[in-house]
């Protein structure tokens, strides 16, 4: 076990090189290939998946929701009647 660190002492823990891995192909040019333009992000204004219409309607919806039973908690508590 502790023989092949020997082994591992000869190479330098970090290269002064880097690995193959980072290293651009050599016959690649840069020149010679078509630039291709960068496609940038549709910016959507979506909430939720829903437009902006779709947004107002429900925030409408949500209001009379609210109005209607605050007036049915007004009725049973008897702070507002028809009469």
């Amino acid at each position: 076990m502790f023989d092949n660190l020997r082994d591992f002492s000869d190479t330098p823990l970090y290269e002064d090189e880097q690995s193959d891995l980072y290293k651009e192909p050599e016959n690649a040019s840069f020149e010679s290939s078509p630039a291709t333009p960068v496609k940038k992000k549709k910016k959507n204004n979506q909430l939720l998946g829903m437009t902006a219409q779709q947004r107002f309607i429900l925030a409408v919806m949500l209001m009379f929701t609210v109005c209607l039973l605050g007036m049915l908690a007004m009725f049973v508590m008897g702070k507002m009647s028809l009469f």
